[in-house]
């Protein structure tokens, strides 16, 4: 059947040539659907791209937006039209549905730059919605009208239908792309440009055109702080960190007074709910109070650290975010990612490139009004129109009235056509009959002033737009100051801030530890991002994530919650290598390991077990008494060890030989100071925080009760403690120094009420800790104006007379005046009027400490160095108190053999 089927086939085709002929055709017509799919889609896609999502280089709009700005200038009269009527407008140029215009309109508005907005226009720092169009106005603001407009180097297309015209891009005048900042998704392409400051920019392009590098970075209308280490000129892979501005209204009251960008009040309220009821945050309440400014009240709960819930904030809630800046924007019909300099060089250049071609087409106006005013005054002024009385044909009046002009040709600057000769034809007789001869030159001169002007503007146009940007940015500028303040963050350590949700429990014979073994052994309180730290007899440790349950094996000797980084805190052990083998003594702290990998402390022999083991959280060195067996050689059977004899070493090392004789029994016999010393403070004043990683201005070295004196600009000063997770406003410190009691402070202030300046010297004698003391008059308008801890401290002070004339003299303050109470007003500082004064800058003494090298005892059972030498350290830091121990030492087993 289908052989016989072929041949029909075959035979219509030998009868029928033109219908393969035609079959052939229709087949080529034909297109695959993978190609159809392919093709749609990148028409689809570029359409996306192009008319969607992505704005031009040349205006930094997207077409809707474009597109209602144009409207918006149709529209214009001065006065505001209903956001409805606009939307109405703008849909004659824009093929989509009027819910994207609204939307596109009501962004433009809330950013205050273009538009002038009346009635609700909603709130994007709270994420209220704007009122409906038929309710809310707008206008196109003075600065819009100025720099966006010009219908004269506009470039024009027709709309989508054919109807109207419509502008290509705007000629904006200014880097509105990278003012307003844009975000757009398309198909398989995005752009994020993040905001920039109005002034910086005008700022950025003069410096440009003065040859100057720039740099810019963002600036958002929320405020807040902005970390930009790694904004990468707003390319693809960079990222900037946002914060909220927190402050401390008291110790139960934390106020965030700007959000981060992006961030609306509710949201941020929601994160901070959820993170207080996953147990990272302890709150009572938060409270929305944002009017004309935000403000978001957290009440903390009882007990509450409010340094370290400002850190948890910034660690766990939309106090912080970050934001990934991916700078991309049509050029030339393709999309293009570009550094936000290179956009700023373009907008400049086309700024430049705009206000010449204003100024060419200015200037042949001009020549055009001076030529045409030129030949009017001839025309009239000579009679010309008299000339034409006779004529009895239009050819004949044209040619008279030429004929009549051709002695002042001469004198013109272009030539004379055809239509200037019409243009003078009609000229009205009340004109003439009114002409001013003195009125016409006075005219023509201003013209030709304009003219030269204009022509020495177009030979130094860099000058001339640089002028115009100072012009904007002195018309505009001033509101428009940057709100986002530049700072550089330090990492926050969730495990650091987090709050204690969970208690930690251990079952040391069976091997489990979790915050679920409720009916075993307590450990202490953690939180559920917590690492624990366990040791076992067999002188094994691991670390690893807190769990539910989990075993860690058994024999537990130790667990506690892991503080990666911490080389404060040291284990002290002594271990037997082996059965029957020798004992070592050694001392480590563990900084840093792999979670969940085993490490051994022993010499890894088999057989090997702890005897002895402490956690020392500030480096505590007890002193230990140690019995040997009896049927031993040693000469001394029993005798005291004090663990600050031994170094302090890394984990993997052995330790020097305890004893070569058999361990009876170690009991411990009295705690020891710590090993290291106090602690290395320094305070980075970039960020307002202390450290020990050396960065910025090293205050000592700290312990026990030392404390940290800061003194404010405002003539206060605050004791704190010297916890890192302190926060410090440094924008109004003057000097933060750690506290010595016995330095005096020395201050120059003005009391405005009797206008005098005075001098005081002062011990500090209050104790109390976060709480500030006004030590200058607290009279309205007050001010320091000097103040120094150095024992010799010495000011210029420049004065004036009666007559003007001016004097300097320079004085000790420590010689000018005696130490005085804290409360006390202080020595007036002379009777003549003083402009200024000025400190002479002298280095602070700092005392050297050396801590003596520790002497081990000469007996045969004493231990051997197995590792080097004990050296000495010095430590520079100002002589203190001495510390006392800390009452929170963890003591260990121990072990009887």
């Amino acid at each position: 059947m289908k052989d016989e089927e072929e041949e029909l086939n075959e035979e219509n085709t030998e009868q029928n040539p033109e219908n393969q002929d035609e079959t052939e055709k229709e087949l080529q017509g034909v297109i695959p659907i993978s190609g159809m799919y392919e093709n749609w889609f990148l028409d689809y896609a570029s359409y996306v791209i192009l008319e969607r999502a992505v704005p031009a280089i040349e205006d930094g709009l997207k077409p809707v937006q474009r597109r209602i700005l144009h409207a918006m200038k149709e529209m214009d009269d001065g006065r505001f039209n209903k956001v409805a009527n606009i939307i109405g407008q703008t849909m004659q140029y824009h093929p989509h549905g009027d819910a994207s215009i609204g939307d596109a309109l009501v962004n433009i508005g809330q950013k205050d730059l273009l538009v002038e907005t009346q009635g609700n226009w909603g709130d994007f720092r709270t994420g209220d919605s704007a009122a409906a169009p038929r309710y809310i106005e707008a206008r196109l603001s003075k600065f819009a009208l100025e720099v966006t407009f010009n219908h004269k180097t506009t470039e024009w297309q027709l709309s989508y239908d054919g109807r109207k015209k419509e502008p290509v891009t705007l000629p904006i005048k200014f880097p509105l792309l990278l003012a307003q900042g844009v975000e757009g998704i398309a198909v398989g392409l995005s752009t994020k440009i993040l905001p920039h400051n109005f002034c910086e920019l005008l700022q950025a392009s003069i410096d440009q055109l003065k040859g100057k590098k720039v740099e810019l970075y963002p600036d958002f209308p929320t405020g807040g702080m902005v970390d930009v280490s790694a904004y990468n000129n707003g390319m693809r892979g960079g990222r900037v960190r946002v914060r909220a501005k927190i402050e401390e209204f008291d110790k139960k009251t934390l106020l965030v007074k700007d959000i981060p960008y992006g961030v609306t009040t509710g949201s941020l309220i929601d994160s901070i709910v959820k993170a207080n009821d996953q147990g990272k945050i302890k709150i009572k309440k938060v409270i929305d109070n944002t009017a004309k400014d935000v403000e978001v009240a957290i009440h903390l709960a009882p007990g509450v650290s409010p340094d370290i819930t400002m850190d948890a904030l910034y660690a766990f809630t939309d106090c912080e975010v970050s934001i990934s800046p991916n700078a991309c924007v049509i050029v030339d019909d393709k999309p293009l990612f570009l550094p936000v300099e290179e956009m700023l060089t373009y907008s400049t250049e086309q700024t430049m490139d705009l206000l010449k071609q204003e100024l060419e087409i200015k200037l042949s106006e001009l020549e055009s009004s001076w030529h045409y005013s030129s030949l009017e005054k001839i025309f009239i002024e000579n009679r010309i129109y008299r000339d034409i009385e006779e004529c009895e044909t239009w050819e004949a009046v044209l040619e008279t009235i030429d004929k009549g002009l051709d002695p002042f040709k001469k004198f013109l600057r272009r030539e004379v056509i055809q239509d200037d000769i019409i243009r003078l034809t009609e000229i009205k007789i009340k004109r003439i009959s009114k002409f001013d001869g003195f009125k016409a030159d006075e005219y023509i001169k201003g013209l030709e002033e304009q003219i030269e002007e204009t022509k020495n503007y177009l030979a130094n146009m860099v000058e001339f737009t640089i002028n115009y940007f100072s012009e904007l940015l002195k018309k505009y500028g001033k509101g428009k100051e940057r709100k986002t303040e530049i700072r550089t963050f330090d990492t926050i350590q969730a495990t650091m801030v987090a709050v204690a949700n969970q208690k930690l429990y251990v079952n040391r014979a069976e091997g489990f530890v979790g915050y679920a073994l409720k009916k075993d052994e307590y450990v202490s309180e953690c939180s559920d991002i917590d690492d624990i730290i366990v040791f076992r007899e067999n002188g094994t440790f691991t670390v690893s994530k807190v769990q539910e349950k989990a075993f860690v094996g058994k024999d537990i000797i130790h667990v506690a919650v892991f503080k990666k980084g911490d080389d404060r805190m040291v284990y002290n052990l002594i271990y037997q290598d082996g059965a029957g083998g020798m004992y070592y003594v050694k001392r480590f702290a563990v900084t840093s390991v792999t979670r969940d990998k085993e490490y051994d402390v022993t010499k890894g022999t088999k057989g090997s077990k702890l005897l002895y083991f402490t956690a020392n959280p500030n480096s505590e060195a007890e002193v230990i008494t140690v019995t040997l067996s009896p049927n031993s050689k040693a000469r001394k059977k029993v005798y005291d060890f004090d663990f600050a004899e031994i170094a302090i070493k890394g984990r993997g090392a052995q330790g020097n030989i305890f004893s070569r004789y058999r361990v009876k029994g170690i009991k411990f016999k009295e705690k020891g100071a710590s090993t290291l010393g106090g602690r290395d403070i320094w305070y980075d004043e970039t960020i307002g925080r202390l450290n020990t990683e050396e960065r910025g201005a090293y205050l000592g070295n700290f312990d026990g009760d030392d404390t940290i004196l800061v003194i404010y600009k405002d003539g206060s000063y605050e004791l704190t403690n010297f916890e890192i997770t302190n926060h410090y406003e440094y924008d109004k410190i003057e000097l933060i120094r750690k506290f010595n009691p016995k330095r005096p402070l020395s201050v120059v202030h003005f009391d405005k009420k009797s206008k005098n300046h005075y001098v005081k010297r002062f011990l500090i004698e209050t104790t109390t800790q976060g709480k500030t003391f006004t030590f200058i008059s607290e009279n309205p308008g007050a001010k320091m104006e000097y103040v120094s801890l150095h024992p010799e401290p010495e000011v210029i002070v420049h004065r004036k007379d009666g007559k003007g004339t001016k004097t300097e003299e320079q004085i000790r303050l420590d010689e000018f005046i005696d130490v005085k109470g804290w409360k006390a007003l202080g020595n007036k500082l002379g009777s003549l009027e003083i402009v200024k004064i000025v400190g002479v800058k002298k280095e602070e003494p700092v005392e050297v400490v050396e801590e003596k090298k520790p002497v081990l005892p000469d007996t045969d059972d004493s231990p051997e160095d197995n590792g080097g030498e004990v050296e000495p350290v010095k430590l520079d830091v100002p002589v203190g108190p001495k510390p006392e121990f800390p009452k929170d030492v963890v003591q260990g087993n121990l072990f009887e053999i």
